[in-house]
């Protein structure tokens, strides 16, 4: 290779890394010069995030993107979309930051980059109480129609663990299928466990029940993510994790969004 040619390649090369390092350290910049934190949610899923009687955003992620907008110094701008329309949000730049009860799976983190988990939740087959369906295998027949969120980790888990149900898919938040479910539209549905029972006491008691045996081998992580390109707020995101686990703000938060339901009285 011709010294010329070496220089010429170096210096593109120098070039590229630049423009790189610039966009991935751009995100956390803008935000603060915007003065707003912009977050995309999924407002049918409490109490992740949800819209309460008052009409406001709020649930545990709303509160924890509100203490990360305060801690920036910024104002919080929340973005609701429906499930299936929150990556691309994220990707389109509409929003600098997703906050939804969403799973790190490969497929996801292709578009996507995921903070640290924040917190773990244990998927579920629930089904009506006068169902006769007891085990998983009892689900896992042609004849029964399980309804899951589009998109949604529920769905990927029903068609692994349930493959020979007919799989029936919703757009929206959890209570959905549930609606669904009492509708006799399906007879089962797949989700998260703490999905699942934070909406039971908005239907009718002893309508709906739980499977004994959850799906999978273990709990399955939330994650707030980022575009790839935002390495800076990645890692101020997992900073602030970290740093609220140690002052109380997230004993606080999952004690009263995710341990009790004491969030219902006052939203």
């Amino acid at each position: 290779m011709g010294h010329k040619r070496l220089v010429a390649v170096v210096i593109g090369l120098v070039f590229t890394l630049a423009m790189v390092g610039s966009a991935a350290g751009s995100t956390l910049s803008e935000i603060v010069k915007r003065g707003e934190l912009r977050v995309a949610v999924q407002s049918g899923a409490a109490p992740y995030a949800f819209v309460d009687k008052n009409g406001k955003h709020t649930g545990s992620m709303v509160e924890f993107a509100a203490d990360m907008a305060e801690r920036m110094g910024v104002k919080l701008k929340v973005l609701d979309f429906d499930w299936d329309g929150l990556i691309p949000a994220l990707l389109s730049g509409k929003a600098d930051i997703l906050a939804a009860d969403m799973t790190p799976t490969l497929k996801r983190h292709l578009k996507i980059t995921f903070c640290d988990p924040w917190y773990f939740v244990q998927p579920c087959v629930f089904t009506g109480t006068k169902a006769s369906y007891q085990t998983l295998e009892e689900v896992n027949k042609p004849e029964v129609t399980v309804g899951v969120l589009l998109g949604s980790t529920g769905e990927t888990n029903a068609k692994k663990y349930l493959p020979n149900a007919k799989i029936k898919t919703y757009k929206g938040g959890g209570r959905m299928i549930i609606q669904a479910l009492l509708a006799g539209h399906v007879d089962a549905g797949v989700n998260d466990d703490l999905a699942v029972l934070t909406v039971l006491p908005d239907f009718p008691p002893n309508t709906v029940r739980l499977l004994d045996k959850r799906l999978g081998q273990g709990k399955d992580p939330l994650a707030f993510a980022v575009r790839h390109d935002s390495v800076n707020l990645w890692q101020w995101v997992n900073l602030y994790f970290k740093t609220i686990r140690t002052d109380g703000t997230y004993d606080a938060n999952i004690a009263y969004w995710m341990e009790s339901t004491d969030w219902k009285k006052d939203h």
